[in-house]
């Protein structure tokens, strides 16, 4: 049986992104832990997160997570939600300024205040609620998943890659941001896929299919 494993590391909706994998594939075998004898024999590892950057490397240094992490993203189909995907680039601008895990170049920034729609109409932040993905090519994780879905998003802050070849979807609100990045083994999304109905758990459903290299 395969399986999957999601890192607990005190924070992040764990029990509901287990749900959705779970319901998106019942044939996969789905653990939260993180013991690292575990996360090494899973066959797919998805990284979660809610909340403050800071709070979210933290808590990956004080449980000795943060290398395990790199190690694991580096040979395993590797997932990243939310603040997990932040947490994968360098650095984010959060909290006065944290360094990140620095397994996708790149920085995460905050949204502007003064932000406006077409209509000059002032936009709150956080960016919550449904937003249209465009994804900027090809990648087994948008399989069957038609362009523009909506997805369901939930942040003040968003990754800025460096390279452009790291992005893999964009959003707009009003301004492009990176909605997904995608890097060898590694794919993140900014969005929830477990809150975003038929789109999400598709893309989950895909995670769980998902060879890299085959």
């Amino acid at each position: 049986m395969s399986s999957v494993a999601v890192i607990d590391y005190g924070m992040g909706n764990l029990h509901s992104i287990a749900k959705a994998l779970q319901h998106a594939d019942s044939a996969t075998r789905v653990i939260i832990t993180s013991n690292p004898s575990e996360l090494h024999q899973a066959d797919r590892v998805v990284l979660p997160g809610v909340g403050a950057i800071r709070d979210c490397m933290r808590a990956l240094n004080e449980r000795d997570l943060s290398n395990l992490v790199r190690e694991l993203a580096a040979v395993k189909p590797f997932l990243g939600i939310c603040l997990g995907m932040q947490a994968l680039l360098e650095e984010s601008e959060e909290n006065d300024g944290i360094p990140c895990l620095g397994l996708i170049p790149g920085k995460v920034v905050r949204f502007s205040d003064d932000l406006r729609d077409g209509e000059g109409k002032p936009l709150k932040i956080p960016h919550m609620g449904w937003n249209q993905v465009h994804p900027t090519g090809k990648h087994p994780l948008w399989k069957d998943i038609p362009s523009n879905s909506r997805f369901y998003f939930v942040h003040s802050y968003y990754a800025c890659p460096a390279r452009s070849e790291h992005i893999a979807a964009n959003c707009d609100y009003p301004v492009p941001f990176a909605a997904a990045v995608a890097c060898d083994n590694l794919f993140a999304v900014q969005f929830h896929p477990e809150k975003s109905q038929t789109a999400g758990l598709k893309l989950l459903a895909n995670f769980l299919e998902w060879n890299p290299g085959a």
